[in-house]
């Protein structure tokens, strides 16, 4: 009989690519991990795991294991949630990860409803990039996640991870007041090609999306400074610095001293922000009405 504990484990390991990145994100010495898996392999009759380079990778026994491994982890996830149901578990907490935009757009909002609505359901906010937040969740140090898509989401997530939209924004582009295209009504992402360029650092959702539009518009951009920190982006632009993609919603409530905001033309980089939970999970009491919270705000906020 193969202990669901192990399986997820496995699944760990191969996320983390590492023994010891997984061991640090289970909470377990990388030892404990070690002998877990050899364990498993035991129970299974097959090497799981090769390495591959300075870690560890999948054999294909270890990939078909994997497989089994999403559904059967995902089955307990429903079977937690019927219980709770069935218990009628209207009480506890919830964590959420979420970057720090959605914290403002969505989950301090949505903590708003519930404090009306579900009094009993507890939630605690842990601030995480969006590219940290669905790792969490897989690891369950979280139970949901309010992410970003990207193209480096661990893969095959739709068969770990259940998903419900929230909302989309566009991307604007910062430029300092003496800009040429300043007093544009709206900018061509390729007339900023020979910008310098003020963005998020690679890992950054925000990014990869970055790069997309401008790959879209036919450059690739001049990235010189960094900062994750879209205030510090702002300030950077206004300074004359270079030039930005900035989220809308990033914007709000942000005075662009010396710098001016503008709707770029043509196809433009889209941010399209989802909560996400552990497959299963989604009816779980605690759980679903964080969920309907989160897009009862989204769509409140679309509407202001």
């Amino acid at each position: 009989m193969i202990d669901p504990r192990r399986l997820r484990i496995l699944r760990a390991v191969a996320d983390h690519r590492t023994v010891t990145a997984a061991a640090s994100a289970l909470y377990l010495t990388p030892s404990a991990v070690s002998q877990q898996l050899s364990t498993l392999e035991q129970e299974t009759g097959h090497t799981l795991l090769i390495r591959s380079g300075r870690g560890v990778r999948p054999t294909a026994a270890g990939e078909i294991l994997l497989t089994h491994t999403h559904a059967v982890l995902a089955q307990l996830e429903r079977a937690e949630a019927e219980l709770a149901e069935y218990a009628g578990g209207t009480a506890g907490e919830v964590t959420v990860a979420a970057f720090a935009t959605g914290i403002a757009e969505v989950v301090a909002p949505a903590m708003a409803l519930l404090a009306t609505g579900h009094p009993g359901i507890r939630v605690r906010v842990r601030d995480a990039e969006g590219d940290e937040s669905l790792p969490l969740v897989l690891d369950g140090e979280a139970d949901l996640a309010v992410a970003v898509e990207y193209r480096g989401a661990p893969g095959d997530d739709g068969r770990r991870l259940s998903r419900v939209p929230l909302y989309a924004e566009p991307f604007d582009a910062v430029l300092h007041e003496s800009h040429p295209l300043a007093a544009a009504g709206r900018v061509a992402l390729a007339e900023l090609a020979d910008s310098d360029w003020i963005g998020p650092y690679p890992g950054n959702p925000c990014h990869d999306m970055v790069l997309l539009a401008c790959e879209l518009a036919g450059f690739q951009p001049r990235l010189v400074h960094s900062s994750d920190d879209f205030r510090a982006v702002v300030a950077l632009a206004g300074a004359g610095a270079g030039v930005a993609l900035v989220p809308r919603s990033a914007l709000r409530d942000v005075e662009p001293r010396h710098a001016v905001v503008r709707p770029v033309s043509g196809p433009a980089a889209t941010r399209r922000v989802f909560a996400a939970v552990r497959r299963g999970a989604e009816r779980h009491p605690l759980i679903s009405p964080v969920l309907q919270a989160l897009a009862e705000a989204a769509s409140a906020n679309a509407a202001v």
